[in-house]
């Protein structure tokens, strides 16, 4: 993803299945028109998606290792 366009991110995640990066939503946000509410509530959901997205990267990382390591030994 090469712009801060969240449509373009949504196409790019239903056609890719490819997660924006935090610091690209996080723009996306910052760069929306959003009410105070709006903005309070995004935020919560931000925080969860933030959180999971580093659980995520973790867990591939252990995964990659692991192909990583299997291969090398083969």
């Amino acid at each position: 993803m090469t712009d801060y366009n969240p449509v373009t991110a949504l196409e790019e995640l239903n056609e890719e299945s490819v997660l924006p990066h935090p610091v690209r939503v996080r723009d996306m946000m910052i760069r929306a028109e959003l009410s105070p509410g709006q903005a309070l509530e995004l935020n919560r959901k931000f925080q969860n998606y933030l959180h999971a997205y580093g659980d995520l990267q973790v867990l591939g990382k252990s995964i990659l290792e692991e192909l990583a390591g299997t291969r090398q030994r083969s």
